[in-house]
């Protein structure tokens, strides 16, 4: 598992919603980096506290342009946002318990769900919002 690397290929062309998924991107590496670093308990709850507001946000701020735009992929994905919520609160619940190698999970769940979501379920609908004058 490696840090993951902004590239062109992830931009929706919508910035409010380019620029979040920069942050989840540099979020999710800094979760990297502290569990490389092998960093305690409180730098890693302070990550992971984060990335899950964080995500929180972004997840709303997508649904209510779908919802506002009548994006006819709607439904799948809040079913995408609400298992990966799903899955987060699981880890946060292992973390809470005590278990620190969770961030080790969390931070490849969250690499691959990212690259998988942002190079195909948010691409498609890019064209949709952008043909409504969505910027």
């Amino acid at each position: 598992m490696l840090p993951i690397v902004w590239t062109s290929e992830f931009n929706v062309n919508i910035k409010i919603i380019d620029e979040q998924h920069k942050k989840l991107v540099e979020t999710i590496n800094m979760l990297y980096d502290a569990v490389m670093k092998g960093q305690g308990k409180s730098a890693l709850a302070e990550v992971f506290r984060n990335l899950t507001e964080y995500t929180s946000i972004h997840f709303t701020t997508e649904e209510d342009f779908m919802i506002k735009y009548s994006y006819p992929g709607y439904e799948e994905q809040k079913k995408e946002h609400e298992r990966c919520i799903s899955k987060m609160l699981d880890f946060k619940h292992r973390f809470d318990k005590g278990d620190v190698t969770v961030a080790v999970d969390i931070t490849a769940f969250l690499s691959d769900w990212l690259n998988m979501h942002l190079l195909d379920m948010d691409q498609k609908y890019k064209d949709f919002f952008n043909e409504r004058g969505l910027f």
